[in-house]
């Protein structure tokens, strides 16, 4: 079973990762709730980090709820003098969509998650601070398959003009046939279409052509009784 990791260890794991990447240097990990997307000091280099999985826990009405589309915002800088550099980080939030509340409800990444996050994120620190080749990313976005749609109206970054979902064409195929069926004219409406016109068929038509019968009958009845 996965535990949740907290900040502290956010943080061990990042020290450990970096002291054996980049003995030499000397890095700090801040998480900054306030970190705007593409809002950069001078020398700050940015890293986005688009479909990290979560859980989420509603602090009002104890809903629960797993994503995989947790957004994490990092911002990088190396002080190449000092040998020091620093890296503020930012989990994007959710609302929970059971009890409606506005309250933003943080995430706790899974401890078998946060390797690869750490790695990615050293990944595109030695590549933007150190113009070093990093190597490859450990998880494949594009590989991805969503099954299910992201709801953005209750997503942080969906609210602040992060894009990070694309439905996949199954997803879409799914929807359109859903749309097709829903849209279809129903069977009666032909019927009713028609019944704007002269219906000689209608109750109405029937009375009046039986009466019109009737009424023949008697006439021929009456002048054969006069003859």
């Amino acid at each position: 079973m996965c535990k949740s990791v907290t900040t502290g260890e956010w943080k061990k794991v990042f020290y450990e990762k970096m002291e054996e990447a980049k003995p030499a240097d000397s890095w700090d990990l801040i998480i900054d709730p306030n970190l705007k997307h593409n809002v950069l000091a001078p020398g700050w280099k940015q890293y986005l980090e688009l479909h990290a999985s979560g859980r989420f826990h509603c602090s009002w009405c104890w809903h629960t709820w797993q994503s995989p589309h947790v957004v994490i915002l990092f911002h990088m800088y190396l002080d190449r003098e000092q040998r020091a550099g620093s890296v503020r980080m930012r989990v994007f939030k959710q609302l929970c969509y059971e009890c409606g509340t506005a309250r933003l409800d943080e995430s706790s990444m899974l401890e078998e998650n946060i390797e690869s996050l750490v790695d990615n994120l050293i990944t595109s620190l030695r590549e933007q601070c150190y113009g070093e080749r990093g190597g490859q990313y450990r998880i494949h976005v594009a590989s991805r398959q969503d099954t299910r749609r992201h709801r953005g109206e209750f997503c942080e970054a969906c609210q602040e003009g992060i894009v990070h979902w694309k439905p996949s064409e199954k997803l879409l195929e799914e929807e359109a046939t859903t749309y097709t069926f829903s849209r279809a004219p129903s069977p009666t409406k032909p019927q009713a279409e028609a019944g704007s016109g002269c219906n000689f068929c209608s109750i109405p038509w029937c009375l009046f052509w039986a009466t019109v019968l009737l009424l023949i009958i008697y006439l021929q009845f009456s002048f054969r009784s006069s003859v």
